[in-house]
């Protein structure tokens, strides 16, 4: 088994009073993940720097309800929900293994600020919308916007965290962009001079 990475000094200042319970997560993930088709056995030596703070550097942007689409592993889902515990975080995975680890890590960490939903994202009946919806690395823009956007109420945000070929992936979008009534679609660097591997973010307001 790959060495797991060690935990950058930035972790700390990210995840603040919430570092602990990161740590334990992170832990687990490492312990877990491979042998349960969570990650891939290459991602232990870069799995702070690749998938834990590039998911947390994101917790500035959410507030209200959230939905995590595809949560997976929970990435990004989980790794919010402990570094923002003033934000409700609904889970959204149709895998039942995925639901299981991801109830598991829950319980564990007590997380009493997220809801593990057993569903696609076309399946997830919630009148009211949701304030943000988020999801990374599930599939292109084009796919994802009408997966994710008639989850939002009137006025929210898409906040999707993407790759480096996101501008590319607005483009090829936009027959779905119209559709959907985004507004003010843009993508936004985190973590420039504060991470090694930067995060981009696709975010949008939902009418």
């Amino acid at each position: 088994m790959s060495a797991v990475e060690a935990e950058p000094a930035v972790a700390e200042e990210l995840f603040g009073n919430r570092i602990d319970v990161a740590r334990r997560f992170t832990t687990a993930l490492a312990e877990h993940g491979e042998e349960r088709g969570l990650i891939g056995p290459l991602e232990l030596p870069r799995l702070w720097t690749r998938h834990i703070l590039n998911s947390a550097i994101a917790a500035p942007l959410f507030h209200g309800t959230v939905a995590d689409i595809g949560s997976g592993a929970g990435l990004p889902g989980l790794v919010l929900a402990i570094a923002r515990p003033d934000v409700q975080w609904t889970l959204v995975e149709p895998m039942e293994r995925r639901i299981i680890w991801l109830n598991e890590q829950v319980d564990s960490l007590g997380l009493e600020n997220v809801e593990v939903l057993r569903a696609r994202a076309e399946e997830v009946r919630r009148p009211e919308g949701f304030d943000v919806v988020t999801a990374r690395a599930v599939s292109a823009l084009r796919t994802l916007i009408p997966l994710t956007a008639p989850l939002v109420r009137d006025g929210g945000e898409l906040t999707l965290l993407k790759g480096m070929n996101a501008p590319n992936e607005i483009d090829a979008a936009q027959k779905q962009i119209k559709k959907f009534r985004l507004t003010n679609v843009r993508v936004e660097v985190l973590g420039e001079g504060a991470l090694p591997e930067t995060t981009r973010v696709v975010r949008a307001v939902v009418r």
